[in-house]
């Protein structure tokens, strides 16, 4: 009775360890059950740094606020290419692009604008410079609003609330210090507050 007993345990064991087997997704094969390489997750493919242009201190490739970087996946990694072939990569192939965003930035340079408001601020050079002729000669004609104007000016342009005219970014370097403003919109996920 013991030894029947047994057989079955083991029977039983050897059967789950089967069905596990044959589930396990590592005993899959074939084209059908690969993913395509833009739907790696992180640490299985490292994305090349942009091609910075020096005039502007952004990528090369930047078109209506966005640029493409190519992506090599890790070694062994396997993975469909957008033309639905399976690659075996080593790490050294590019097997997709990634889109980043980028700025559109037309010659307005920041740390210009910046030293204008500071220096020449009073005069309205950092206005004028902006493209703002306006408010450049409005400041020029009461001497800087008389200090106050100046002061909120250098203080809105140093934060880069006020940028130029055009409605382009400044030219700040790649990697300097830039600002990103942060907003808040109807699909904007709100964590609640533990005391609430």
């Amino acid at each position: 009775m013991a030894a029947s007993l047994r057989r079955l345990l083991c029977l039983r064991s050897a059967l789950l360890l089967l069905l596990f087997l044959c589930a396990s997704p590592l005993t899959r094969t074939g084209a059908e059950d690969s993913e395509d390489c833009g739907d790696l997750r992180l640490g299985q493919y490292l994305c090349k740094d942009p091609k910075i242009n020096e005039t502007t201190q952004e990528p090369e490739n930047c078109r209506d606020g966005k640029a493409s970087v190519d992506c090599l996946p890790a070694p062994n990694v396997t993975c469909r290419l957008a033309n639905g072939t399976e690659v075996r990569f080593s790490g050294e192939e590019v097997g997709f692009n990634r889109t980043i965003a980028c700025r559109n930035v037309t010659g307005y340079s920041y740390k210009v604008a910046v030293a204008l408001s500071l220096f020449l601020g009073w005069l309205g050079a950092d206005r004028f410079y902006l493209g703002y002729p306006a408010l450049g000669l409005l400041k020029f004609c009461t001497v800087g609003f008389c200090g106050i104007g100046t002061l909120v000016d250098f203080i809105l342009i140093a934060m880069q609330i006020v940028g130029p005219a055009d409605g382009s970014s400044y030219i700040v370097d790649y990697y300097g210090a830039r600002l990103t403003r942060l907003s808040i919109n109807n699909e904007t996920f709100r964590k609640p507050h533990l005391s609430l």
